[in-house]
């Protein structure tokens, strides 16, 4: 299943019904599990997860392993239990570059919200870069730190195109106290119907990136996207 597919059908499958809320799996001592996509096509690397507890939640955490061995690298940053909402290895899904040096991993860190993050490779290191956010590109304004916006769900889509280059799909449901902010975001966005304080935003963008050789990010002006009842 491609990687956007397989992140939106975990992602509505469990806010379908309360009983599957969380996938959860009971390691074994010294499980390793690779994730959906987890092999780099290079077979030299993958990505894997481990915790503990009988939810397998406790001290959790998905790491760079070298293969064929399967031996351990290091852990990767920004996995850890206290973001994290799933613990099986089949609910976090990676999508590597065709050269091995880049991969992205998706994971829900809240119930509709899935978080993106994307490390640079070298060798048998790992480095957390800044993710790409039309959102703020678009207001100069980063969700996670403004108080009057709620987050209601967000899901990023994110594919390769070549080595260096990806295309990024950006969809979010927020609240706003500020309904000014839909001047910004002009045809990125539209109001759904909300009975709350404040007003219901769903915003939805394409773009397409490239990672630069100093680790920094450029991404191509933002363009709008599908929205969930478009064709």
């Amino acid at each position: 299943m491609p990687h956007r597919r397989a992140v939106l059908a975990l992602l509505l499958a469990f806010a379908a019904s309360p009983a599957l809320a969380t996938a959860e799996h009971k390691y074994a001592k010294g499980e390793y599990a690779i994730i959906q996509g987890g092999r780099a096509p290079s077979g030299k690397l993958s990505i894997a997860a481990h915790g503990e507890g009988d939810a397998g939640s406790e001290n959790f955490r998905i790491y760079l392993m070298a293969e064929p061995g399967h031996r351990k690298l290091m852990t990767l940053d920004n996995v850890r239990d206290d973001n994290i909402l799933d613990s099986a290895p089949d609910a976090f899904h990676a999508a590597w570059s065709a050269d091995s040096r880049f991969v992205a991993v998706s994971f829900r860190s809240e119930r509709h919200v899935v978080t993106l993050n994307i490390y640079d490779i070298n060798g048998t290191r790992a480095k957390l870069l800044d993710s790409p956010d039309l959102f703020r590109d678009v207001t100069g304004r980063t969700v996670d730190s403004a108080s009057d916006i709620q987050v209601r769900s967000s899901v990023p889509d994110f594919t390769w195109s070549a080595p260096r280059r990806f295309h990024l799909t950006e969809y979010r449901v927020l609240v706003a106290d500020d309904a000014r902010l839909l001047d910004k975001l002009g045809p990125l966005a539209r109001t759904l119907k909300y009975d709350g304080d404040g007003t219901m935003i769903e915003f939805s963008a394409v773009a397409d990136g490239e990672h630069l050789p100093d680790g920094r990010i450029r991404m191509g002006k933002p363009t709008p996207g599908k929205f969930v009842d478009s064709p």
